[in-house]
């Protein structure tokens, strides 16, 4: 069928080639969805802020209703 002696050699690299391209591309796609989307991270920063206020009130009722919590840990 094929009588060149440059089918085996061209075969041998092209295999290879073709294998680190396609696993560069999975990678590559992977880190993409990974990736937060510019929304959910602004989502995701507000509701620290929330959680960050609500502990902040936790913390001064705390003060109030039970002086010298922190030191009983």
């Amino acid at each position: 069928m094929f009588n060149t002696p440059y089918i085996v050699p061209v075969m041998a690299l092209m295999i290879p080639i073709v294998a680190i391209v396609m696993k560069h591309l999975t990678k590559m796609r992977a880190m993409r969805q990974g990736s937060l989307s510019e929304g959910a991270a602004h989502e995701l920063t507000v509701r620290a802020e929330r959680l960050e206020q609500r502990v902040g009130q936790l913390e001064r009722i705390l003060d109030a209703e039970a002086p010298g919590w922190r030191s009983r840990t």
